[in-house]
């Protein structure tokens, strides 16, 4: 099970998400203006990234023709440094959480997602706004 981190910023709020192990796997695309709606987009994101997952919904935008998807999906693209990274967009087309970090392979990439799906489900929520 994954642990979704609430901080505070000088604009609002984001998250990160914990793999079980501790590594981070995942971040927010943007910064919410309210915790309520960072707590929900991260609701969103165990929802979404697990249909994503379960319906191959992996728009992969390293190809040169790709098959467009239909949101909600994740898409795999490469960049500037030429390591493959993830976004995750919800059933509206919002952006909402993104790879932090890129990947050397599209495999790793791919188990990167898959990762998100599996602890973004039932994660924990650590509100770190409270502490002083």
């Amino acid at each position: 099970m994954g642990t979704f981190i609430i901080k505070k910023t000088p604009t609002g709020f984001n998250f990160s998400l914990l793999a079980a192990n501790q590594q981070k796997i995942a971040v927010s695309s943007q910064v919410y203006s309210s915790k309520s709606s960072c707590v929900s987009a991260t609701k969103s994101i165990a929802k979404f990234a697990e249909k994503c997952i379960a319906e191959d919904r992996i728009e992969d935008n390293s190809l040169q023709k790709p098959e467009k998807k239909s949101c909600p999906k994740f898409e795999i693209y490469v960049d500037k440094a030429g390591l493959y990274r993830y976004r995750l967009y919800a059933s509206n087309g919002e952006n909402i959480a993104i790879a932090e970090e890129g990947y050397k392979s599209k495999s790793g990439c791919i188990n990167g997602m898959k990762s998100v799906s599996i602890n973004a489900k039932d994660a924990a929520i650590v509100d770190e706004t409270t502490k002083k």
